[in-house]
This record gives structure tokens, C-alpha cells and sequence, in this order.
């Protein structure tokens, strides 16, 4: 590991990983974790297995000597994210996906905004696992952090690709348990209410396992939409006072921008298959909103 800055900002972080039946990825992600360029002194790695059926403990077993190894029963991302937390010791907490390779740099380029003491969260550049087809490379446009930190409002940031001090999570609260997915989107919510901004690190980048099958693409829609429904509910003044906000002001096209290592546009298969993905998501929502059964 190169020497670093003097005015490199290290702090002592918490990497916390949440898992469950990632036989198929695991070892990939947790092997990306030991060549991280950042001093081991200052980073613990907390794996949470969450009741994994499949070959996942025997997996995260052969790494106990490198990782601390966490169990947690109740089923869900924000149950098992809150594991590590209540584990955790660092000054910085970050998170990413048993699903994830992360760069060597990864970790020290997504905690450097965090020395602004208002900025609450940060969230890195999501790329997809290489080689990809064309679904998996739009997938690079669902989880596209420079849109959701920079463009939309409110913004939020995934946790696939995460960091934020301690202190802002107690004060904001953890995650909330009773939400199975976009627990993250309702804990960024929670922190633009209570003041902090987000911020997007380009540099930070992780390699994610996007979808490779339009059944799958539609399915990830589903699940976007039917469970962002609850987060909506959950914040409705704050987006109506959002939306309030930019109906009095006049709306103006925004540039693209340049994302790093993102693969180029395939317009016509980007434009299949964002109809795949939302349509969906509108199923998902009005399932949500109009329960069957």
C-alpha cells in the first residue's frame, strides 16, 4: 500500500456486510475485502450471516480468522445491517453487498467527503460485474449513484456502496427492521429531515451482480416498486413539501454525466429493457397499493 497524504482523511472504520444464501458470490466479495488499500489497524470487518440456508456459513467459516463473523435470526437487510451496527466500533461505518467486488481504493475514496461534518451519508459508483450483457449493463442505470445522491430529490443513497459517521446513524436511528427492501431510502430520508446533506464519491467503486435475464430485470422492478410503496407512506409530508418546492421553480434539462469505467449507452436495448424494469415496478406498486388476497 502506497504511503497516503499527510491530509488524507483515515478514520476508524466499520465495514459491515449482510448476507444471506450468497454461496455464489460470497467468496469473490469477501476475497475483494482483504486487498482493500486502506491500514488494517484502522478497519474491522463484520460479516452478518442472516440465517443463510446454503452453503454460506461453511463459506464465511474459512474466513473467521480474518473477519469478525455475526449471526442474526431475524430475516431482512435492516435487521442484519443493525446487527453489525450494535457490534461495530469504528468512528465510520460503511456497507456494502455480499454480491459486490470492491475496488482496492474503494474504502478510503468513499470516507473522504465524510469530513464534512454535515454530510450524512456518501455513496460510491455502482458498476456492474465484468463481463456483462446488455441487461446487466443497464442495470449500471438503476443503481446509478450520481442521479440519486445529485439529481433526484428527495436523494438517497444504497447501501451496497455506503459510508457514513456513527454518530449521524445514532442520531438519525438505525434501520427500520420493519422494511424488507429501501430501508436505505427511508434512512436517507430520515437524515435530509434532520439537516445533514449526502455527497457522491465517483472514485468510490463497487462491481455489483446486476440481473442477466429480463425475468429477473422485471422481478427487481417488482421489487422496487411494491416495496417503495411503504417508504412513500412512511414520508409523505417530506415529499409533498419536496414536490411543492419544485413546482414553484422553473425545471431545467440537466447534462449527462460522465460516470467512471461506465459502459457506453446501448439506446435501443437501454430503451427494452428500462420498459422491462418499469413495467415491473408498476406492478409492484399497484400489488402494494391494491393487495391480493
Amino acid at each position: 500500500m502506497t504511503d497516503a497524504p499527510a491530509d488524507e482523511y483515515r478514520p476508524q472504520v466499520s465495514l459491515i456486510v449482510a448476507i444471506y444464501n450468497a454461496a455464489a458470490t460470497l467468496r469473490d466479495c469477501l476475497e475483494s475485502l482483504t486487498h482493500l488499500d486502506y491500514p488494517r489497524s484502522l478497519l474491522e470487518v463484520l460479516c452478518v450471516d442472516n440465517a443463510s440456508s446454503d452453503a454460506t456459513p461453511r463459506i464465511l467459516e474459512g474466513y473467521r480468522n480474518r473477519f469478525e463473523i455475526v449471526h442474526e435470526a431475524r430475516r431482512g437487510p435492516a435487521a442484519a445491517r443493525n446487527a453489525g451496527l450494535r457490534r461495530a466500533s469504528g468512528q465510520v461505518i460503511a456497507f456494502t453487498d455480499a454480491d459486490c467486488v470492491v475496488d482496492p481504493c474503494w474504502l478510503r475514496h468513499l470516507v473522504e467527503p465524510l469530513r464534512g461534518p454535515q454530510v450524512g451519508v456518501v455513496g460510491g459508483t455502482i458498476l456492474s460485474k465484468r463481463p456483462c450483457n446488455s441487461i446487466e449493463a443497464f442495470g449500471e442505470q438503476i443503481h446509478d449513484h450520481h442521479r440519486a445522491v445529485n439529481e433526484f430529490e428527495p436523494p438517497y443513497a444504497i447501501t451496497m456502496n455506503w459510508a457514513s459517521r456513527l454518530d449521524v446513524l445514532r442520531v438519525v436511528g438505525f434501520f427500520n427492521e420493519d422494511l424488507l427492501r429501501c430501508s436505505d431510502v427511508d434512512w436517507s430520508y430520515r437524515m435530509v429531515r434532520a439537516g445533514y446533506r449526502l455527497a457522491y464519491a465517483p472514485a468510490a467503486i463497487v462491481y455489483h451482480q446486476n440481473e442477466r435475464t429480463p425475468w429477473g430485470l422485471m422481478r427487481e422492478g417488482y421489487v422496487h416498486g411494491y416495496h417503495a410503496v411503504k417508504v412513500l407512506r412512511l414520508h409523505a409530508a417530506l415529499l409533498q413539501q419536496v414536490h411543492a418546492h419544485k413546482q414553484g421553480r422553473r425545471g431545467s434539462a440537466t447534462e449527462p454525466v460522465a460516470v467512471p469505467g461506465r459502459l457506453p449507452p446501448q439506446p435501443w436495448r437501454d430503451a427494452l429493457w428500462s420498459r422491462v424494469f418499469r413495467l415491473g415496478k408498476r406492478v409492484g406498486r399497484l400489488h402494494a397499493s391494491f393487495p391480493i388476497g
